[in-house]
């Protein structure tokens, strides 16, 4: 399981995001940096999120162990189970028919993963999307967290948006509003993300003198 590092960020960052909205400046300040591991390895991580879906982190850490036991998470042995062996590892069939399908698609190099890296966000996005059980939040996850990419704010996630509400008080969240505050954030959207997920958390003091 490589998750060797955390998302990089420092003042360049920072410097912006403060310059360019005082209230998540001072969030920043007020909080300090924040380390989040990621996951360099793609296809592990596409498949791990798979696994996590609708379940509780401890229940996916289980079920991922169980299948790095039984393939490693490399592509070849991936692909070489049954489905019913990787559902055997606790997940249900149509899980295993998605993780499955992943290991199909990057053997046929239908997609290729190791071009990822090369690729725009949006092209990797329609890449990613077109294979069956992949939607686009689950991509932008994968950008984040496994390919580092810096402008990433998630409209189709409910912690961000939460915390954006939290952040400007706000009672509702249109998409165009939201688009205006990512707008705010670029190019450095990504390390936004990781604060608005921290203070989604009502129990997370978020008042600054």
């Amino acid at each position: 399981m490589e998750i060797s590092k955390h998302f990089k960020y420092g003042e360049t960052e920072i410097s912006h995001l403060r310059k360019k909205d005082k209230k998540l400046g001072a969030v920043i300040d007020h909080v300090g940096i924040l380390t989040r591991p990621v996951n360099t390895d793609v296809f592990a991580s596409l498949v791990e999120s798979i696994i996590s879906q609708q379940i509780s982190a401890k229940a996916a850490n289980t079920v991922c162990k169980r299948l790095y036991d039984m393939c490693e998470m490399r592509v070849e042995r991936l692909a070489r189970l049954t489905i019913e062996e990787v559902q055997s590892c606790g997940m249900s069939m149509r899980k295993a028919e998605y993780v499955k399908g992943i290991a199909d698609v990057a053997i046929s190099k239908t997609v290729d993963f190791d071009a990822l890296t090369k690729m725009s966000d949006d092209e990797i996005i329609k890449s990613l999307t077109a294979i069956k059980g992949i939607g686009i939040w689950t991509v932008e996850m994968l950008l984040i967290f496994s390919l580092m990419r810096p402008d990433v704010v998630s409209f189709g996630d409910l912690a961000i948006r939460r915390g954006m509400m939290r952040l400007y008080n706000l009672k509702e969240l249109s998409k165009d509003r939201f688009e205006r505050y990512a707008k705010r954030y670029s190019p450095y959207g990504s390390v936004a993300s990781l604060y608005l997920w921290h203070i989604s958390d009502p129990d997370v003091d978020i008042s600054v003198d």
